[in-house]
């Protein structure tokens, strides 16, 4: 069986718009086959991930939390300062990635998405 790949413009929507639709495709929620025990083949690629809509609030409002799990392991980051270290595309890959299933699966399907700025 080949791999189905799936291209999505983000060009003048917002992420989560995006994200959605590819956690759903990438969940193989569109597929016929469909089972939540199997990870489909899919590959998903999102382009012109740097035209996606960003309201200028959401820069600086949207914090990203990260624990460490030691103490003072306690990182926070802005939306603006994520986009200025990675680029667009790890914002729109940690909406995705948010939106996947929490199982062994995960790893697996967000190996698939390809994301271009």
């Amino acid at each position: 069986m080949t791999k189905t790949k799936h291209i999505i413009d983000a060009t003048d929507r917002t992420i989560g718009r995006v994200a959605s639709e590819a956690a759903a495709l990438l969940i193989g929620k569109n597929s016929v086959e469909f089972a939540r025990n199997i990870a489909p083949k899919v590959e998903v690629q999102i382009i012109n991930c740097s035209k996606a809509k960003i309201p200028v609030k959401k820069l600086e409002d949207k914090v990203y939390v990260t624990f460490t799990g030691f103490r003072g392991g306690l990182y926070n980051a802005t939306l603006g300062e994520v986009i200025t270290k990675k680029g667009y595309g790890e914002v729109i890959r940690r909406a995705v990635d948010g939106m996947l299933p929490k199982n062994k699966l995960r790893k697996i399907m967000i190996m698939n998405l390809k994301v271009a700025e």
